[in-house]
Order: structure tokens, then C-alpha cells, then sequence
């Protein structure tokens, strides 16, 4: 017994596609004798026809990895795209960097290695970003021969 064309009309009065439309089996003979709109939705609110479920896809993949990149991992170099600039935010690397240089700066002034006039000069080269990172500051305080007395007094 062919019931494609019932199929197709229970699935234009549920809005779905037939594939969705479910013709339950122990009751084909009533399903047979239906031949209008009006029949079938009897049949639909008597259950004997059943709209089905869509089938969803998983989130469970999903939200494993998800959990995992919280905690830091599958970030390696393979999974990366972009360059590093562009994973890390330009003002975030900036803070880091000063941060850094002037943390420097304030354990030499407490040494007693940099004076105020010292300290203030440096503070606004940090500022103005003429360090590249804190060995550049070191080699430059080197250069100005700060740092050598450094060598000298935990000698």
C-alpha cells in the first residue's frame, strides 16, 4: 500500500518536510481512507500521524574544546593563525613592557644606584618607548656607565 501522497499531504499541513512526517503503523487503514486537508488534521491531533524531531547536531565536541582552551591548552604552534601581533593586543604587550622597564628603574633608584635627575630621565625614555625591552635599557645604562657600579658594590 503506496501512502506517498497522504505523506505529502500531512507534510503540507505541518509545515515540514516529508521525510519529518512519522504515519504511525497500526493505524494505515485510517490514514488510507483520509483524502482532505481536514482529515489529516484530524489524524494529526488523534496522533495518528506524528510530526518528528529534527535532528540536531552535538554540542558536546564542541564544549570539550571549549573547556580545554580555557584551560590553556590546544594553543600550540599548529593551531595558530596570524601573526603574533595579532593574537595579542598591541596595548597589552605595551603595558608589559613598561611595566617591566620602570619595575627596573624603581629597584635601582631603591639601590641607590639612580638618582632623582637619573630616574626622571629614564622614567620619560620608558614613556616615550625608546627602549625596545629591558636588556636594551640595561645595555643602555651600561653605556652610560650606571650599571658598572652596580658590578662594583656586590662584589
Amino acid at each position: 500500500m503506496n501512502l506517498k501522497t497522504k505523506k505529502e499531504l500531512a507534510a503540507h499541513v505541518l509545515k515540514v518536510s516529508p521525510k519529518r512526517v512519522f504515519l504511525n503503523p497500526e493505524r494505515l487503514d485510517e490514514i488510507k481512507d483520509a483524502l482532505t486537508r481536514a482529515d489529516v488534521k484530524a489524524l494529526v491531533k488523534d496522533k495518528a500521524i506524528i510530526k518528528k524531531q529534527k535532528k540536531s547536531k552535538s554540542s558536546s565536541r564542541s564544549k570539550k574544546i571549549k573547556a580545554q582552551k580555557s584551560k590553556g591548552k590546544r594553543k600550540g604552534q599548529g593551531s595558530r593563525r596570524g601573526r603574533k601581533t595579532a593574537r595579542s593586543k598591541k596595548k597589552e604587550t605595551w603595558m608589559n613592557k613598561v611595566r617591566l622597564q620602570r619595575k627596573y628603574i624603581r629597584e635601582l633608584k631603591d639601590k641607590g644606584l639612580l638618582d632623582n635627575k637619573q630616574f626622571r630621565m629614564l622614567y620619560l625614555k620608558i614613556k616615550s618607548g625608546f627602549f625596545r625591552s629591558k636588556s636594551h635599557l640595561k645595555i643602555y645604562l651600561q653605556d652610560m656607565g650606571i650599571l658598572k657600579r652596580e658590578a662594583k658594590k656586590n662584589e
